[in-house]
């Protein structure tokens, strides 16, 4: 196609769709098959006459059902579709409201009545399920955690760029005051002074999902190969077919990416006030152990990052402190005060700020409350509401988690995850001199020591050199890249690809 061709047709879309007011999914496709980029198109306002955003909801569990809630509260929203390849699943919560159930999402992406997403499915098709929905021109909210790999999740970034559709990242943290209010206290006000490392938890007991000597059929109703997308065709042999592939890597990115993601995602933002995107440094130690299930994530997962500025450590357990006792695992370490079990704590020269879901307080060195933060807000609704009010407004400025901020976030547990993987005999003396910090030898003391209740040992874990990984390129580099780099994209199933961005 010559260069006037182009122009003209160029010139005759964007006059259509300033009659028809939208660019549908097949349109977009043929332009970038013909060279032209989607990027010249006119960003049209996508919502209804009366402004009113019609969206679907893809991904009919339990969180699903939960975005669907906050999308029906808000103001100038509309949940007309619900897709599912569970055809039941999409038919029940379809019906809470009075939406149309459908199996493919591929459905809703070429509705016409459809103005954007929201991606709720299982985390190995949230980064295929938003680039075809930016493709198709719909606007995106997609569940944390991004990315099942930093290279995907980078594909959805300069999608979303090119396009110049809204995409918002499921961290609904972002969309709490309090956030905003501690980075204000640690930063410009400097009330307990230099921030000199952070501590992160996520200690919540799990049970084991169990190991079949067969491998589990699909339910009745499930769309299995819709259902598999772009992760590989392999049995499973756990007992449940809906949740549990958390702990599958074929299609979850285990409890690091699960609750990991919301915490680290709120340390990038409150402590590095989202200056620093990944670490540039990273060593860790983990296993799956006690359970002897079929779950491939570690259910003890410990990590050292390192970045320009200060480092995070975080500690990550789902077993009780001894078999059949409630509770969790104590990794207190040498801080003077414990961390919350789904939060962190950032430890200044003059105190500790203390932070979790909905709530922060600041404590002094002698262990004393002197400030304390919390706002009665509901954020999963508020998050939702800021996308609807982003979309109707064509204002990306004005989310609370912009998707190249999510990617960053995610990345932090994609490379917790990648570091585990490309471990091998557990070395204690290895990590130990990683880091001159008493915190982080204290914590490998904390994580290592309940394991014998549970008939294990550090032999039981395994552990990774400390890898060097460059955030401009987003690669591992120097010694040892080649344990990590093979992780940092995967293979895809045949139809359901995720192409490089051009």
């Amino acid at each position: 196609m010559n260069t006037q061709t182009k122009s003209s047709l160029r010139t005759h879309v964007a006059g259509r769709a300033q009659v028809a007011g939208r660019v549908d999914r097949r349109q977009l496709l043929s332009f970038a098959a013909a060279g032209i980029a989607t990027a010249a198109l006119p960003r049209v306002v996508r919502a209804s006459a009366n402004g009113e955003v019609r969206m679907a909801v893809l991904g009919a569990g339990g969180r699903g059902g939960e975005i669907a809630r906050a999308i029906d509260t808000a103001p100038g929203a509309k949940l007309v579709m619900v897709a599912d390849p569970d055809k039941g699943r999409a038919e029940q919560l379809a019906e809470k409201y009075n939406a149309q159930a459908v199996t493919d999402l591929r459905t809703a992406l070429d509705s016409d009545d459809i103005d954007a997403v929201a991606i709720t499915t299982c985390n190995h098709w949230h980064c295929l399920a938003s680039i075809w929905a930016i493709e198709a021109g719909k606007d995106v909210y997609v569940e944390k955690p991004l990315s099942h790999s930093q290279w995907e999740g980078r594909q959805v970034v300069l999608a979303a760029q090119k396009s110049g559709r809204i995409v918002q990242l499921g961290t609904q943290q972002r969309s709490d005051p309090i956030q905003m209010q501690a980075r204000q206290f640690l930063h410009e006000e400097k009330g307990i002074g230099e921030i000199k490392y952070v501590q992160a938890n996520r200690l919540g007991t799990r049970g084991s999902i169990g190991k079949r000597d067969t491998p589990l059929t699909p339910p009745e109703g499930v769309d299995y190969d819709l259902w598999l997308g772009p992760a590989a065709d392999e049995p499973i042999y756990r007992n449940s077919f809906h949740y549990d592939w958390h702990w599958d890597w074929n299609t979850g990115s285990g409890e690091m990416g699960n609750w990991g993601v919301h915490i680290l995602d709120d340390v990038r933002n409150v402590a590095y006030q989202d200056e620093i995107s990944t670490p540039n440094r990273i060593i860790c130690g983990g296993g799956r152990v006690g359970w002897n299930d079929a779950g491939q994530t570690p259910n003890v997962h410990f990590a050292l990052f390192e970045t320009e500025t200060f480092p995070t450590l975080i500690a990550l357990s789902n077993l009780p402190p001894k078999p059949g006792v409630k509770g969790t695992w104590s990794v207190k370490g040498q801080m003077q005060v414990s961390a919350p079990n789904s939060g962190y704590a950032i430890v200044c020269e003059g105190g500790t700020y203390l932070g979790q879901r909905g709530s922060g307080k600041v404590v002094d060195l002698d262990g004393k409350t002197v400030r304390t933060f919390r706002e009665r807000v509901s954020t999963v609704p508020a998050h939702v509401n800021n996308f609807v009010e982003a979309v109707r407004s064509r204002n990306e400025g004005m989310l609370a988690a912009p998707i190249e901020n999510g990617h960053h976030s995610t990345g932090w547990c994609n490379l917790a995850n990648v570091a585990f993987r490309a471990g091998g005999a557990f070395d204690a003396e290895q990590l130990t001199q990683a880091s001159e910090l008493p915190q982080w030898k204290a914590i490998m003391n904390d994580m290592t020591a309940p394991l014998s209740g549970f008939g294990a040992s550090v032999e039981d874990l395994v552990s990774c050199p400390m890898l060097q990984h460059d955030p401009a390129t987003e690669r591992f580099v120097g010694e040892h890249a080649e344990l990590a780099n093979p992780f940092l994209r995967r293979e895809y199933r045949s139809g359901y690809e995720i192409k490089p961005a051009v």
